[in-house]
């Protein structure tokens, strides 16, 4: 990059950080740090979402999807619309989280379970699955960074010591990420996420805008997008049977895990921060358009991608692209073998001329036939050989393998050889796989962008990085320290810490979870689609939490035992499939193949999955685990949720008082106007909007258009319509591309430009109100996340005082 391009990067960094510093001042208890004094207004709630929801792992990762299914899979993606919206509009979950006044997610399970000792285990249980989930953000940031950089892999400190360039930005990453944390928190998070929200919000646009002037819809775009197999097309839905890993089962466990674990990852300061449970909710309903740019700009990119290194104009260039990321990858992971070994990768890959695919003419692309394909290929036959580089160093090796063996024992140390070979290159091509799909979003973009916008998306992917580190660290920082640290010292101390004192916990155990990034950074190999490597990990929590957490703020009937039943099933299930998925290539199969049961097992796994062709094929596979990481996902919420009822009924004594949790009737303590409206025919439809007393005429507006643009226009209209007139005449193929030109690319744009001023205007309208309300606020040194009795400590005294109250017969002068 040039000297334009870094300051491009380092200034708007730096006055991040100085705001992050800033907010010190407005530290007085541990609520401010915990929950930024629950005073957020509903844009800078809405505007820090727009940051945590850009994160280079995001981007990655849809990336990696797109790439595999083009816009196809995202028109199916529509029948979740009026799941979205109804969580949207209803505040499901988080309007009733927020009820609580519960700071994390322990406290509220301590509340509604009333167990210490189970909110210790659910929130230790989170808080592992989040860091191990997360904690490859890091590693994917630092080599998005020295791919996009093209960095060296190390570099020589005083002459002397070598030091790996991806140590350096990870532990940068970490630095950066935990200093706005201990600077003031969730206080720190919000003001530096809004902030970058700002900022990220116009360079999405600028760089859609690029895209869309440095590439031909019609004539580059649209082509490339129609010429693909049957069966796997990236633009008509009608034809997208035989899609792998992303398809219609994928959406619909979507859709039923969007309704069960709509809470499952609550709890951390965001969602606890908001002024009160209608902004919470009115900062939720704003993501209807915050989601739209990213989506687009998520889009786009991967369209350009797609085009860039399977279109014949841009063949000569799209080679240079693959050689750069084998070149970095052999250099970064193939450490273990001889140079030898990688000058042989390096030569078959460099030996490969210019993929020039006419289309038309030669056999459409597939999943498993593409250009990139061919690169695979030379490296996967070259990972199988081993390491030798000539046929005669190859008989060597064998003859000092087999020397003074009898040729029974040579043909068993021959077979043992070549199947130790074989596992071992398995595993590393499955490392190879994954890295290089994932990093050709950081390669192209250097090959691509001029001076100037190299800066841009630096910048873009270093704001993108900050924030979603943060936030993640926090959010396992917060789980941990509220919920099983605090606990411990507290059954050990026998009372509180001070808030001093518990400020500084958090902030060592903010530290303590950064150096496990750092470290899982650098010795977790991640081995699958970035979407289905989180899926599988976070199975450990999310396998058995959805029905603690939904019916637990929703049901009166749940139970301990069926919160804990459900909970440690989930979790071993979730160890097993995790560990099976991870060493498939390496351990499961080679097994297998050692003990003749490859076609047995096949067999049965067909079997099973075959009324569910051809969304579920469950295919032998040496590298790859047949059962993806969704399937697995599916089978352990559906078994988790059924223990969760049938154990709690088998155990309840008595229902739960969920008004007291809620804070609602007589234990209404603040005053807050919450939805009291009974239901009649006029007022149901307003319900099933959404609307309640709360709403202001504005508030009624937004809840209005949310409902016509996402329900009636997106889903009926772009949805139901078209479905409905291809029933009766299908559309031509070219027809799809203008669609999603249309209705994915130019309508969410101008929706994005608009709300770019109106969110900008708003956040700093609230950022400023907000700042005023801390300096005037009242401190609640109880406010700290404590229980006692199923109530939080800070509303013990009135709640019991509320219920003193109404159990105290009246005396007939008052009743009088």
């Amino acid at each position: 990059m040039s000297l334009l391009d870094y300051l491009i990067v380092i200034l708007p960094v730096f006055f991040v950080l100085g705001m992050a510093i800033y907010v010190r001042r407005y530290i007085r208890s541990v609520a401010d740090f915990l929950s930024a004094g629950r005073i957020a207004g509903r844009y800078v709630v809405n505007i820090g979402e727009i940051a945590n929801a850009l994160s280079i792992l995001g981007i990655a990762a849809y990336i990696e999807v797109t790439y595999r299914t083009g816009y196809a899979w995202n028109f199916w993606g529509n029948i979740t619309a009026p799941l979205g919206i109804f969580l949207g509009l209803t505040g499901y979950c988080g309007y009733r989280f927020r009820e609580t006044k519960a700071m994390s997610l322990g406290q509220f399970l301590e509340m509604r379970y009333g167990s210490r000792a189970f909110r210790m285990f659910a929130a230790f249980l989170r808080s592992i699955a989040e860091m191990l989930t997360n904690m490859i953000m890091p590693a994917i940031a630092a080599r998005y960074f020295i791919y996009f950089l093209d960095l060296p892999q190390a570099f020589t400190l005083f002459g002397k010591v070598e030091i790996p360039t991806f140590w350096v930005l990870v532990i940068i990453c970490m630095t950066l990420a935990i200093s706005i944390i201990c600077m003031g928190g969730t206080l720190a998070l919000i003001v530096t996420d809004a902030l970058q929200g700002v900022i990220l919000y116009p360079l999405q646009v600028v760089f859609i805008i690029f895209i869309l002037v440095k590439f031909s819809w019609s004539d580059q775009i649209i082509p490339v997008m129609l010429d693909r197999q049957p069966g796997q097309s990236f633009l008509n839905p009608y034809d997208v049977a035989n899609v792998r890993d992303f398809n219609l089962f994928a959406i619909a466990t979507g859709v039923v895990g969007g309704l069960l674990h709509a809470a499952s990852w609550i709890g951390h300061g965001v969602s606890s921060a908001a002024r009160s449970p209608h902004e919470a909710k009115m900062g939720g309903l704003l993501g209807a358009w915050r989601n739209a740019i990213g989506v687009v700009f998520g889009l786009a990119i991967a369209t350009m991608i797609i085009t860039y290194l399977n279109h014949k104009d841009f063949a000569p260039q799209a080679r240079e692209v693959r050689i750069d990321i084998c070149s970095h990858i052999v250099r970064d992971k193939m450490k273990p073998y001889t140079p030898n070994m990688q000058k042989k990768i390096m030569d078959r890959v460099t030996a490969l001329p210019p993929q020039i695919h006419i289309i038309g003419v030669d056999e459409p692309l597939g999943e498993n036939k593409d250009i990139d394909t061919v690169y695979m290929n030379v490296v996967h036959e070259a990972l199988l050989e081993g390491d030798t580089l000539t046929p005669e160093a190859e008989q060597e090796r064998i003859a000092k393998l087999t020397e003074g063996m009898t040729e029974e024992e040579a043909q068993k140390a021959i077979d043992e050889d070549k199947f130790e070979r074989d596992r071992k290159g398995n595993a590393k091509f499955q490392e190879f796989f994954t890295l290089f799909h994932q990093l050709k979003f950081a390669t192209t973009m250097r090959h691509l962008l001029p001076m100037g916008l190299m800066g841009f998306f630096c910048l873009l992917l270093v704001l993108s990085m900050i924030s979603t580190d943060d936030t993640r660290i926090y959010s396992a920082t917060l789980t941990l320290t509220q919920d099983v640290v605090m606990p411990i010292i507290h059954g050990i101390n026998k009372k509180p810490l001070s808030p001093k004192n518990h400020v500084w916990t958090i902030r060592i155990v903010a530290i303590g979870i950064g150096v496990f990034f750092c470290f899982g950074s650098a010795f977790m190999s991640q081995l699958d689609y970035i979407n289905l490597y989180s899926t599988i990990i976070c199975s450990m929590w999310q396998g058995g939490c959805g029905p603690v957490m939904v019916f637990g703020l929703y049901s009166r009937f749940g139970t301990v035992w069926g919160a804990w039943v459900s909970l440690v099933t989930g979790m071993v299930l979730a160890i097993a499939t995790t560990l099976c998925n991870r060493h498939w290539a390496s351990a499961v199969y080679p097994y297998m193949l050692k003990h003749n049961m490859v076609e047995s097992v096949g067999n049965a796994l067909e079997k099973i999955s075959k009324p569910l062709n051809p969304y579920v094929v469950w295919t032998m596979n040496p590298v790859k685990c047949p059962i993806n990481a969704t399937e697995f996902y599916a089978i352990i919420m559906l078994i988790t949720l059924v223990l969760y009822i049938v154990v709690s009924y088998a155990t309840k004594k008595e229902d739960f008082n969920l008004e007291r949790m809620l804070h609602r009737g007589k234990y209404n303590l603040d005053g807050e106007n919450k939805d009291t409206e009974k239901l009649t025919w006029i007022s149901v439809w307003r319900k099933l909007i959404g609307i309640t007393p709360e709403y202001t005429r504005g508030d009624k507006f937004i809840a209005w258009f949310v409902f016509f643009q996402s329900l009636v226009y997106n889903f009926f209209i772009c949805f139901i319509g078209v479905i409905i007139w291809n029933a009766i005449k299908p559309w031509p193929k070219e027809w799809w591309g203008h669609f999603y030109f249309i209705n994915s690319l130019v309508i969410p744009g101008i929706m994005a430009v608009i709300t770019t001023f109106w969110f900008g205007i708003g956040g700093y309208r609230d950022l400023m109100q907000m700042f005023r309300d801390l300096k005037t606020r009242k401190v609640n040194h109880l406010d700290n996340g404590e229980v006692e009795g199923n109530v939080s400590l800070a509303d013990k005294e009135e709640l019991e005082a509320v219920e003193k109250t109404a159990e105290t017969p009246a005396k007939p002068e008052e009743k009088k």
